[in-house]
C-alpha cells in the first residue's frame, strides 16, 4: 500500500457528497410524494360511467397499477433510507470506505452512487 494512499475523504469532500446526498434526497421524496398522491387517488381518471364489460378491466389494471404504485414507493423509501444512513456516514467521517476492503470507494462512483458501501472490486467479488 503506497503511504500517501487516502484512508478518508476530506471534509471539502465530505461536503461536496453531503450536498449531492441531500440534493437526491430532496428529489426522492419529491417522488415519493408523488406515488403516495396516486395511491390515494385511486379513481382519478373517472371511469364511474364506463360500461360493464370495461368495468371489469379496468378494475385489474387499477389494481395492478396500484400494485406497481406500492412497489415504486418501497423502492424509494428504501433509496431514501440508504441516502440518509450514508449522510450518517459523513457526520462520521467514515464515508467511501468500502465495507469488503476498507480501501476508499472511487470518487467517480460515490457521484454516481452516493449511498454506495462497496467498492467496484467488491462488488464484482460479490457477482
Amino acid at each position: 500500500m503506497d503511504k500517501h494512499e487516502k484512508t478518508r475523504y476530506s471534509d471539502t469532500e465530505l461536503q461536496e457528497f453531503k450536498e449531492l446526498i441531500l440534493e437526491k434526497i430532496r428529489i426522492a421524496r419529491e417522488e415519493l410524494s408523488a406515488f403516495t398522491t396516486a395511491l390515494s387517488n385511486p379513481n382519478a381518471n373517472g371511469t364511474d360511467d364506463t360500461a360493464g364489460t370495461y368495468k371489469t378491466l379496468e378494475d385489474g389494471s387499477a389494481t395492478l397499477e396500484k400494485e406497481q404504485t406500492n412497489l415504486f414507493a418501497a423502492r424509494q423509501k428504501k433509496f431514501i433510507d440508504s441516502l440518509e444512513a450514508a449522510l450518517v456516514r459523513i457526520e462520521n467521517k467514515t464515508y467511501g470506505l468500502c465495507r469488503e476492503t476498507g480501501k476508499l470507494i472511487q470518487k467517480e462512483r460515490l457521484m454516481a452512487v452516493p449511498h454506495a458501501t462497496l467498492s467496484m472490486e467488491a462488488k464484482i467479488k460479490q457477482n
